[in-house]
This record gives structure tokens, sequence and C-alpha cells, in this order.
């Protein structure tokens, strides 16, 4: 099995920092201008390992937090507390726990969506964005949860079956769970076999036919295991649940673009990324919602966990992302 581990020299601190009056997990490596990293599901800030290694290298100061509800950080029971207006203010308490003024956003997955409107609300504060797997889209008049019904696709559509009440009981033991979703989610499975959002049999809880994916670090999954084994999935599937109440809360937001530089990374196996669209955007299409957009980067043969399966090509991405522009 190849080797996945961190390899940086930067020494790595991991602490819990209070975030409007909340704990919160953070990893912190690094000197210099700041890159938050924010993850998505199921997952932990020591998804950003390769990444935070590689910042650090390149003269950053790479942060990762457990998003709320997930980790070590703050999971509040309540669903109406896991809105994109909640996690951005997370996303500020942590550069102020930390006496950062401003930072560059790197997301993926729901962390990528919640990134993207951190940009919207705050422009004062984060200053570009890498996102990861999930493309930007403004607030428009109808929410993307109506657009699919619209499509006829509400009985198949994953997400709509991560949203209903006690959903949580399918998503145990962990140690089966997290090694399902990373294989199922990722490139590695046969052609025609992977996990497809509208397809409820090709589903992300299916036992996978390894323990670990030999593109993961096996410290990374053991961790995950971990986290998830002591919290359970509530926090996460409340990214779900709270999606209406974000759309809601975001209407004085209608239309608003990200006009700061942003870069798009994104697997071509990925069938999150094949339902968003169907073909390869052109950077025409990409900038009518982010007329800042410096480039998009389509990685074949990756699905949706390119900071794991293409992590060196990620890493080079985002580090030349940085320096073009011009970080301080």
């Amino acid at each position: 099995m190849a080797d996945h581990r961190a390899t940086g020299t930067a020494p790595v601190r991991r602490m819990q920092v209070q975030v409007n009056g909340q704990p919160f997990r953070v990893i912190e490596q690094g000197r210099g201008p700041v890159v938050l990293f924010c993850h998505g599901f199921p997952d932990t800030a020591e998804t950003w390992r390769s990444q935070m290694d590689a910042v650090a290298e390149a003269g950053y100061r790479a942060v990762a937090l457990d998003m709320r509800g997930f980790g070590g950080s703050y999971a509040p029971a309540d669903v109406n507390l896991y809105s994109a207006l909640h996690t951005v203010g997370d996303m500020l308490g942590v550069l102020d726990a930390l006496d950062i003024p401003s930072a560059v956003l790197v997301g993926h997955d729901w962390g990528a969506d919640h990134a993207q409107r951190a940009m919207v609300l705050r422009p004062d504060r984060f200053r570009a964005i890498v996102s990861v797997s999930i493309p930007f889209t403004p607030r428009r008049e109808m929410s993307a949860w109506d657009q699919i019904r619209k499509q006829g696709l509400g009985d198949r559509y994953y997400a709509f079956d991560m949203m209903k009440p006690g959903s949580e009981a399918r998503f145990g033991p962990a140690e089966r769970t997290i090694p399902s979703a990373l294989y199922w989610l990722s490139a590695s499975p046969p052609p025609g076999t992977g996990w497809d959002p509208t397809d409820p049999v090709r589903h992300m809880l299916r036992p996978a036919p390894v323990t670990v994916p030999d593109w993961a670090d096996p410290d990374y999954v053991r961790h995950n295991i971990g986290a998830f084994a002591k919290t359970g999935f509530h926090g996460g599937l409340n990214y779900y649940r709270a999606a209406q109440a974000t759309f809601d809360l975001m209407a004085a937001f209608k239309g608003m673009l990200i006009r700061q530089p942003s870069l798009y990374i994104w697997g071509a196996e990925d069938s999150l990324c094949q339902l968003f669209h169907p073909t390869t955007p052109s950077l025409e299409e990409l900038r009518r919602n982010a007329p800042g957009l410096v480039d998009q980067v389509r990685l074949e043969g990756v699905g949706h966990w390119p900071q794991h399966e293409a992590a060196d090509r990620v890493n080079a991405e985002l580090v030349k992302f940085l320096g073009t522009m011009n970080a301080s």
C-alpha cells in the first residue's frame, strides 16, 4: 500500500479554542498568510493534513477546524443551529480566537458550500477561495432542493433520505461507514458500481471491499472512525436538514456572486459533480457565478475525494493559486 501520511517538517499544533463561547477543535501549522480549511461530510479537519503540509512548506499558515457538529467541536442537537450563517460565524470565530484578520478559504463538500456563503457574507475577512468538488451557485429564486424535485428526482435523490428523522441509525457503526463512504464515493469502484446520488441502490453505505483505500492514509481513516464512533452522525446529517433554513436566511443575498479570486477543483469521476454539470463547464460559464475565478482543475480518474485521491496535484494547484493571487 502506498504511504499517504503527511510528511511536512513544520510543527503541527492541535488545540481547542473558544468560538462564541463554544469549544472547537483546530489544527494549525506553519507561519505566514492564513489559509482556513473547511471539511465536509462524513469527515473531520484531518482530511486536510497533506494540503496543510504543502501550504505550510510554501510559507503559509494553515488552519483547519472540525466543523460544527463534527469531531471535537461544538455539536448542538438543534437542527436549526446548522445553517451557513452559524458556520460562517464559526469560521470568523476561529479567526478571531487566533487573532487572524483575514484568510483564504479552502472547502470540500459541505465545507465548500458553507465557505462559499462566507465569501458572499464577509468579503472583508475572506479574500479568496478554493472550492473542492462543489461549484458555487448563487442564491436563486428557487432552492436547489425544489429544483431537484421539479426534475422528478425527489424520491431518489440521496440528500432527501439524509434529512429524514432517524437516518442516523443507517450510518453506524463508524468502522463500517467511514471506509464505505471513502471507497464508494471515490473513483476506486468498478465502472457502474460507485455511488450515484440519484440511485438508492448504489448508496454510499454498502460494505466496502477494502478497509482502507490504497490512496488513503490509514492514520486518517482510523482517526475518523474513532471520531464518529464517539459523536455519531447526527451533527453531519444536520447540514442536510438545515439546507432549507440556509436558503431562507440567504434571501437578502439573492443573486450575489463571488467576486474575490477563486479556484474550482473537481474529480471527473465524482458523480455529484456530474449532477451539477453533466459536461465539463467552461470558464465563461463558471465565471457567471464567480467573476473572480482564476481557473478550474478537472482531475481525471478521481472521484469525490480529490484531497486524498490526487493529493499531490491538489497541493500543487493550491500552492500555485495562493501564489498567483499574492496572498498577504
